[in-house]
Formats: C-alpha cells, sequence, structure tokens
C-alpha cells in the first residue's frame, strides 16, 4: 500500500497538483484546531468549518485531547501561540470516538499478541511509565474535551490573555459542532 503512496506521489508532483495548495506556514485564521486522528475527520471536520488549506494548524492524535501539560500536542499548541499568530484555539472532540472506553489492559494484551515481549511492558513499569495511565481512555467526551480547554487555557507557558481556548465535540456523522465549555458559542 505504501509503494501505491509513493507511486501517487510522483505522479501528483510531475502533474503540478500542489499548486493550488500553495500557502505560508503562518494561518489565516489565526486558529489551532486539537482534533482527533479519527479517518472520519479527515475530510469531514475542514469541510464542516469552511476550511481552506493555509486557514489553520490542525494537531491530530489519539482522541484529540492533551492528557500531559508537556507532551508533543501542547509544544505544537506554544510553537502556534508564540511562533505563528495563533490567537484562538479549538478543542474539537467527535462522536464514536474509540479512545472513549479504551482499556490499558486490553492494549497491553493487544501488543503481547502482536510480538511485544512482556518483558518490554515490564520495563516500562520499572522504569517509571505509568501504562495504565498513559494508555488509558476516557469515559465521557464532553468530560475529555473539558479537562483539554481547562489544561491549555491554564498552561503556565501560555499568555494569561489574548488566547481563547474553547471546547467542542463534532457529530461523526454530520459535522454539526456541539459546545462543551460556558465560553464556546453553540
Amino acid at each position: 500500500m505504501i509503494d501505491e503512496i509513493i507511486s501517487f506521489n510522483k505522479s501528483f508532483v510531475e502533474n503540478k497538483g500542489y499548486e493550488r495548495f500553495l500557502t505560508d506556514k503562518y494561518p489565516n485564521k489565526r486558529i489551532a484546531i486539537v482534533t482527533c486522528m479519527d479517518t472520519r475527520l479527515v475530510e469531514l471536520l475542514p469541510a464542516a468549518l469552511g476550511l481552506r488549506n493555509g486557514d489553520v494548524k490542525i494537531i491530530k492524535n489519539a482522541g484529540g485531547t492533551i492528557t500531559n501539560p508537556f507532551d508533543s500536542a501542547m509544544r505544537s499548541l506554544l510553537v502556534a501561540v508564540y511562533e505563528l499568530g495563533v490567537n484562538e484555539i479549538m478543542i474539537i472532540g467527535h462522536t464514536g470516538c474509540g479512545v472513549q472506553g479504551m482499556d490499558s489492559a486490553e492494549m497491553q494484551k493487544l501488543m503481547m499478541e502482536r510480538g511485544v515481549p512482556a518483558g518490554n511492558i515490564s520495563l516500562m513499569k520499572h522504569c517509571g511509565i505509568d501504562l495504565d495511565s498513559w494508555l488509558h481512555g476516557f469515559d465521557d467526551t464532553a468530560s475529555a474535551v473539558q479537562e483539554t480547554v481547562d489544561l491549555v487555557s491554564r498552561h503556565p507557558l501560555m499568555p494569561p490573555e489574548g488566547v481563547a481556548v474553547r471546547g467542542y465535540i463534532m457529530d461523526s456523522r454530520t459535522g454539526r459542532l456541539m459546545a462543551v465549555d460556558p465560553d464556546a458559542p453553540a
């Protein structure tokens, strides 16, 4: 499958398919979005929000949440604010998220079934990595989004004023946004 993608890429470049996507690194709308890596959102989210290439910075991960104030998603937001002029942040969860209800023990079992030695998992625990916490999902999407809004807006390196942080849940079928925090317009 990767070979097919590489072949398509060569044709895309040769035919100058990139020309309609040309822009610079600064988001036109000065917005960053943290959302889930779910395949249903790849085209739906930008289409449902009326976004074009170059409009926003989109940071994707499993669940569309930030669980650690010093993870790569938070770092990306700080870069977006300080280096790229972002002054609004949207946290967008979605219905039917696979991270909702995700179970750490089940994931560790799946790792071993795919060939990861139990000793590697044990080593992580002995090195101070809390796999049960790190690989655990969330129970309620709205609560997970609100926790991320709170973490981002209260982060010690986020400017105390001038950056709006709002949370939403997107319907994975229709693209409809529903506000989950009191500051977010419905």
